[in-house]
């Protein structure tokens, strides 16, 4: 008779016979278990980019926020009613969730502003300006300064309302359509003040920005019309810089001391509520759903060393060393334990990818590959199933 090999004998001794139907429920299982535990960890991932990733320079509406009082029959009429004090502004500066706050500078005196596009077309109007601090800005252009008798002012429009005029108003009006480009080569008119003290400056547009929906210019020129007056006297306006603008307790300080703010932050607040609950009952189906795969995958384990009782009383007698059958059993079990995860990583990968794809046509930026999170999930929970594995087979070698 011909000697069988040692693998093909302890296969033979170890293994035949046996049903894969529960090993293959189980692997099964484990598979969409652990698939839906890492698309739970993606949707936290993937919802905590939006508000503070770098995919976009802003995320969803930015961590900036500008602030004012609510206007109310009350103290409509008052516009002293409706400007912050020193006390409120540092009181905001020390809330919880208040990286930094800033004051928004209206500029005091009427600005009319005109621009001639082409020959025999052009348009006016009364025209807004405030100022921020710099460092609340988000694209500002290298020649962002001005000095009192400087005739030139660069100005900074909000990219909403280049949007606004190429699609409203100048089709209405028979006007040119302008690009970002075309309408920084072209200069305005900007006259400050009424009357015999209007003051006529040239301006320029030196950029556009997402963040602030007003027209800026520099702090600088704002205080030097305004007659140097402090900026603490007339804030009616704040922005402010916080880490988490779906901050529930943030936006109850806010209907509390009768602020309003980006009707944004209420409903990312909603949608934050919304992600967490999903996030939580999906890892929780995963988690009892992969511990009952695990638990099938032990027993079967376990029934299998079981059934071949004494087939490992036979290979101990000849030699073979507890240790010596673990590793076999292991060495057996361990690629279709890996199989499972590795079809549980690809089910990530494709789910991340299908959300880099579909978000892009809605103006969200995800990463097309999954992040850390995913990645430490998965390397997790395959060291713990190993660990189980090997802890089963050598409990049920030992019970034998």
């Amino acid at each position: 008779m011909k000697k069988l090999p040692g693998a093909e004998l302890l296969h033979t001794l170890l293994l035949r016979g046996t049903s894969g139907r529960r090993l293959w429920a189980s692997l099964i299982a484990m598979a969409i278990g652990l698939s839906l535990l890492l698309i739970a960890v993606l949707i936290w991932w993937n919802f905590n980019q939006l508000l503070h990733g770098r995919a976009t320079e802003d995320s969803l509406s930015s961590t900036f926020l500008t602030i004012s009082r609510k206007v109310t029959n009350e103290n409509m009429g008052h516009p002293e009613l409706t400007v912050f004090s020193e006390k409120e502004i540092d009181d905001l500066r020390h809330t919880p969730q208040v990286e930094d706050v800033g004051i928004v500078q209206a500029l005091k005196p009427s600005a009319y502003m005109s621009m001639e596009i082409a020959e025999g077309a052009g348009f006016s109007t009364v025209i807004i300006l405030e100022a921020v601090p710099d460092r609340f800005m988000d694209k500002r252009p290298a020649d962002w300064s001005w000095k009192p008798g400087s005739s030139t002012i660069p100005v900074i429009l909000s990219s909403s309302f280049l949007s606004l005029y190429n699609y409203v108003f100048a089709p209405s009006q028979g006007l040119p359509q302008l690009s970002e480009e075309t309408i920084k080569a072209l200069p305005f008119n900007l006259a400050v003040g009424a009357g015999s003290a209007a003051v006529n400056y040239t301006a320029r547009v030196a950029g556009f920005s997402d963040r602030i929906t007003s027209v800026l210019v520099p702090e600088a020129f704002v205080q030097y019309a305004n007659g140097n007056q402090s900026a603490n006297a007339r804030a009616s306006r704040l922005i402010v810089k916080v880490s988490d603008p779906t901050s529930t307790a943030f936006a109850e300080y806010l209907e509390a001391h009768g602020y309003v703010t980006n009707s944004e932050l209420l409903r990312w607040s909603k949608a934050r509520a919304i992600v967490q609950v999903v996030a939580i009952i999906t890892g929780v189906l995963a988690l009892l759903l992969l511990g009952i795969s695990l638990l099938v995958f032990v027993l079967f384990i376990e029934l299998t060393i079981a059934r071949a009782r004494q087939s490992v009383q036979l290979l101990q007698e000849i030699g073979y060393s507890p240790a010596s059958l673990q590793h076999y059993l292991s060495s057996r079990f361990l690629p279709l334990l890996f199989g499972a995860i590795a079809a549980s990583a690809a089910i990530g990968m494709l789910a991340q990818l299908a959300a880099w794809y579909f978000g892009a046509g809605s103006g969200l930026h995800f990463a097309a590959i999954p992040g850390w999170p995913m990645w430490a999930c998965l390397l997790i929970i395959c060291l713990l199933l190993f660990v189980q594995m090997r802890r089963a087979i050598g409990k049920a070698l030992k019970h034998v």
